[in-house]
């Protein structure tokens, strides 16, 4: 057999954790990069870098959104039924739709660089979306890759190159953004961007070194034995497009909020009468916002990417109680991490922002934007769910009628001068609450059982409550103690510092009180960090 596949797949808890780990670290990165990024391009700079990223991701997800995600359903329903062989042959033909299709997309990127500038009210940002254009292509294949050991139920492959790939992107894009700033405020933005396809290309090495490495594979004893329905390649094709065309126009329509709000928000605040090179700087701040909520989020999109191909295989195999015990687990796990750091961000946002060095109005948007983290998380979980149970299309006109919210506030308060960019933050807030009921509702009907969100959310929500009092007793105790010492940033940071780690153990504490922390829960944790926990903590986690 030329190439096999391992039956050995890690649970979903473990690929949890181990993505999760790496999401963390990567948008940890990529928080610590912005301020050094914004002080070498300036805030007008940043904001025209900020431009030309939206552009970029959007046409990413358009591009990979699809594909990869069905290669990860495919390749885990295959397996899950022994179709090893049809498990990998998929892959390839998957790999090879989306290099034809990465190549197209990163041409029509580059041809339209300035169309797409110019309708978004961003024509500073045409060279930087020509440099991103490539990136396109990069990607392409490297999410063809990411899909397929999703799909084996192995994290770690994917894990280990986003890691990679950020710390590429960081060191490059700073250096080629200080660069490059010589010849001005565009050119330093254009830039900043080359890092992105130099880490890119660092990850998808990676990967093809990866699974050349693990090519050859063990399967169970007597599989060339076992009478194993084949599929031709037709019906492989048409399965793979039937996955990932829907889910490419859902996600697409999803974030289509990306260049809506790129759009209709820089257009409104020009109606509004603030001046273009403001706008620039104000649609900053909206991505600095932007990208700390995004850290958070990103321990839920890892749980988002293990859970699919997991329900996907339990699906297959018929299995509900099982799907309905991995769903709670999942909605569980959302809530115990997006509650306390939508509560963390509101209560400590200026302090953070000065640690951060990001600009003092990004405060304002986290403290009345952060509940968009709890929705934004709830959402991810809910569309993973809905894509693993085979309702694609539902999802699709969901995420219409979602769209259709977002715009409708971002049109009429982006306008209005108090509001300007929390217009924007109002309206994902919406957008995503039409989502999660529509999805709730949908998630019921087809589980025929009451998966109750409130259920899940109260104990990490009286935790988060008791943690926020802790953390904004003991900011202001450190900051007034640390001042004596030295005033500013250095009191400021180090009562930043005690205040977080103070919140977390709370959080941790009064969890385990009230009941809100299983065993289960704890195997997502590294064993070098459950057994620094105290055994009467322990004892008490049942």
């Amino acid at each position: 057999m030329g190439e096999q596949t391992n039956l050995k797949k890690q649970s979903t808890t473990k690929g949890f954790a181990i993505l999760s780990a790496a999401s963390f670290m990567v948008k940890l990165l990529s928080l610590l990069y912005v301020p050094f990024l914004r002080r070498i391009l300036g805030a007008e700079g940043y904001g025209i870098y900020a431009s030309a990223y939206n552009i970029f991701v959007y046409v990413y997800i358009l591009t990979n959104a699809g594909i990869p995600v069905a290669i990860s359903k495919m390749v885990s329903e295959l397996i899950a039924i022994g179709n090893y062989k049809d498990a990998v042959r998929t892959f390839k033909m998957a790999r090879f739709l989306l290099l034809i299709l990465g190549l197209g997309m990163s041409l029509l990127m580059l041809i339209f660089a300035t169309p797409l500038a110019n309708i978004t009210k961003s024509s500073t940002a045409r060279l930087a979306i020509m440099c991103l254009a490539p990136t396109i292509l990069i990607t392409s294949i490297l999410s063809a890759y990411r899909g397929y050991f999703q799909g084996r139920g192995n994290m770690t492959p994917t894990a280990v190159s986003q890691v990679l790939e950020q710390i590429a992107n960081t060191i490059f894009s700073l250096v080629f953004a200080m660069y490059f700033m010589k010849y001005g405020i565009v050119a330093g933005a254009a830039g900043g961007t080359i890092g992105t396809s130099v880490g890119a290309l660092v990850a998808v090495i990676y990967m093809i070194y990866t699974y050349k490495k693990n090519k050859v594979f063990r399967v169970p004893k007597g599989y060339n034995s076992l009478d194993i329905k084949r599929f031709n390649t037709k019906k492989l094709i048409k399965k793979l497009l039937s996955y990932s065309v829907p889910m490419t126009v859902c996600l697409g329509l999803q974030q289509a909020g990306l260049i809506i709000d790129l759009w209709l928000v820089k257009s409104r605040m020009l109606t509004a009468g603030i001046g273009k090179p403001q706008v620039n700087v104000l649609w900053g701040v909206l991505t600095q916002y932007t990208t700390l909520i995004n850290v958070p989020i990103a321990i839920i999109s890892s749980l988002a990417i293990t859970i699919l191909p997991s329900i996907a295989s339990l699906m297959a195999l018929k299995d509900k109680k099982a799907v309905r015990i991995k769903i709670n687990y999942a909605f569980r796990i959302c809530f115990l991490v997006s509650v306390p750091s939508a509560v963390g961000l509101a209560v400590l946002a200026k302090p953070i922002m000065y640690f951060l060095q990001y600009d003092a109005d990004v405060s304002r948007l986290l403290i009345y934007g952060s509940v968009v983290i709890i929705l934004m998380a709830v959402v991810s979980i809910q569309t993973s769910i809905l894509q693993g149970l085979g309702k694609l299309y539902l999802v699709t006109i969901y995420a219409v009628l979602g769209l259709i919210g977002k715009i409708i506030i971002n049109y009429f308060f982006v306008a209005i001068p108090r509001f300007n960019i929390l217009g924007a933050v109002m309206a994902s807030g919406v957008s995503f609450t039409i989502l999660l009921l529509l999805n709730y509702f949908t998630m019921n009907k087809v589980l025929r059982v009451k998966i109750k969100l409130s259920h899940h959310a109260i104990k990490p929500i009286i935790a988060s409550g008791v943690m926020a009092i802790v953390a904004k007793l003991m900011y202001g105790n450190f900051n007034f103690v640390f001042s004596f010492i030295k005033e500013g940033y250095f009191a400021n940071a180090m009562a930043v510092l005690i205040a977080i780690s103070m919140a977390i153990l709370t959080y941790f504490f009064i969890l385990v009180l009230i009941g809100g922390i299983t065993k289960k829960d704890l195997e997502a944790l590294p064993n070098k960090i459950t057994k620094l926990i105290p055994s009467f903590i322990l004892y008490r986690i049942r």
